[in-house]
């Protein structure tokens, strides 16, 4: 079994198709928010801080990371933002992640790593 990763960050939210301000609302995804992150061989989660359920991307359910500066109408002063892109119930959604500097790129190849089909559905 995988060992388990944590960090903090922040929830930007998850757009439906790539339209900003089309916002995927269901499982807890509306509310943006301060929180922790980690995955693990089954994919990502993050607890936003004050709730007791974690938001949960299924690696199997990943089409694609981006990294990009803007998310679900957010500009991080220019952070890099952590954006994965994954299939639910037929739609193509778009969750991002504001995960510190330093630690985006090992996150961001320990996902692709681990999500080994990812692309394939592109």
């Amino acid at each position: 079994m995988c060992r388990e990763v944590k960090g903090s960050g922040c929830y930007l939210g998850t757009e439906i198709g790539g339209i900003w301000w089309k916002r995927y609302l269901k499982d807890g995804m509306m509310a943006r928010g301060n929180g922790e992150y980690w995955y693990d061989d089954s994919g990502f989660f993050f607890l936003r801080y004050l709730t007791s359920n974690p938001l949960f991307i299924p690696f199997k359910e990943m089409v694609r990371l981006e990294v990009g500066k803007w998310h679900a109408g957010r500009w991080c002063a220019g952070r890099p933002i952590l954006k994965i892109v994954w299939q639910k119930d037929g739609q193509r959604l778009s969750s991002g992640f504001l995960i510190h500097r330093d630690e985006l790129p090992k996150v961001l190849h320990d996902l692709e790593l681990r999500a080994k089909d990812l692309g394939s559905d592109s």
